[in-house]
């Protein structure tokens, strides 16, 4: 199987069957959200769960492989593992269907989020879309590729074989609820590496190097932007990671948390939008994970982006090449429950890669 997604007439299309826009993958924040602020304070519960009633859920043969060649977790394993997945909307606003049978969509940006069992940090792996892989069933292409081939399952068929590990929720959300996040939560502070214009889309806005303000669709068009950058999918991947960090600083700041009403304004304006498998939309869970990271504080959010070894050229086709070394070490570490042993192993080179990236940036 061979498909480019580089093409530049493509657009990629929405992610859920009601007539939706399906934004970028700030679902973490958008789960994270709802998982802090159930844990604050139970006069507020109800209101809370009544806000996160609205999202939307698809059945486990939407998301989920339906072989039984599944990787094993033991029943004793308490960790998560989250996939939080968002695409680009379409111009013409066409639906894109999670079936299974679907063979006209492209998974635009993609993340692994890692629980430990004992809550104390949550682990944001970034795959970067490019990354050639090998889609079960379908042969190899890049893995944005995989929804095309078979949905949501597909998908998850493919990062499980590729870490050898369950994923046991999904999420995705539009940007309505991107802009509305950050619009409730008063817009976050970001340091921009280099200045830069969203010339592609809409070259009038651009962005000053330093510290700036973003919120609303500004927030947008800043975490959207790749064809500014030298570096592509990559700088785009790292302004996600850090604009998520912002997001979690302030929703966990005593400005938000100190304000009911403020933290019930975050997740109405999320949830609507926000389409999760059935177990993720579990009141009972919800308030239970929350209840039991409440203590998460904004440095306990770790992102880094799963490894790899350079670009090929592929079937005219320019990919990423995985570190399968290191995929295997993380698959190791999300088996073994020692994502912070893996993560001490690469954290100087990870944060000397997001250095050189910011350098090219621009």
């Amino acid at each position: 199987m061979s498909q480019d997604s580089d093409d530049a007439d493509y657009v990629p299309r929405r992610m859920h069957r009601a007539p939706r826009h399906v934004g970028r993958t700030i679902l973490l924040s958008c789960l994270m959200v709802v998982v802090c602020v159930l844990g604050v304070g139970g006069a507020y519960a109800g209101k809370l769960v009544s806000a996160v009633g609205q999202s939307q859920t698809l059945a486990d043969n939407e998301v989920f492989p339906t072989n039984t060649d599944r990787p094993y977790k033991d029943p004793g394993d308490t960790s998560l593992n989250i996939l939080l997945l968002g695409a680009d909307h379409s111009a013409s606003d066409e639906g894109l269907s999670l079936d299974a049978s679907a063979r006209d969509q492209r998974s635009d940006s993609m993340m692994m989020v890692h629980i430990p069992a004992d809550r104390s940090k949550v682990y944001i792996m970034s795959v970067v879309r490019d990354s050639w892989v090998d889609i079960p069933g379908c042969g190899q292409a890049k893995i944005n590729a995989a929804l095309s081939c078979g949905g949501v399952p597909k998908l998850v068929e493919t990062l499980e074989g590729l870490f050898g590990n369950k994923i046991d929720h999904v999420a995705m959300v539009d940007f309505q609820a991107f802009r509305d996040l950050s619009t409730a939560i008063g817009g976050v502070t970001v340091d921009n590496p280099k200045a830069f214009c969203a010339y592609k889309t809409t070259p009038s806005v651009c962005f000053d190097a330093g510290p700036i303000h973003i919120e609303g669709n500004r927030a947008l068009k800043w975490v959207r932007e790749r064809h500014a950058f030298p570096g592509g999918d990559y700088q785009r991947v790292r302004n996600q990671q850090t604009f998520l960090k912002a997001v979690f600083k302030k929703v966990l700041s005593p400005e938000v948390l100190a304000s009911p009403n403020k933290l019930f304004d975050v997740v109405d304006s999320v949830m609507p939008s926000l389409t999760t498998d059935a177990g993720l939309k579990d009141p009972a869970f919800l308030v239970g994970l929350g209840v039991q990271m409440k203590n998460l504080r904004s440095t306990d959010i770790i992102s880094f982006t799963a490894p790899t070894v350079g670009s090929q050229r592929i079937n005219g086709q320019d990919a990423e090449i995985l570190d399968m070394n290191a995929v295997a070490a993380i698959g190791k570490a999300l088996k073994n429950d020692t994502m912070d042993e893996y993560y001490a192993t690469i954290k100087d080179q990870e944060e000397a890669n997001g250095k050189a990236q910011s350098g090219r940036a621009g």
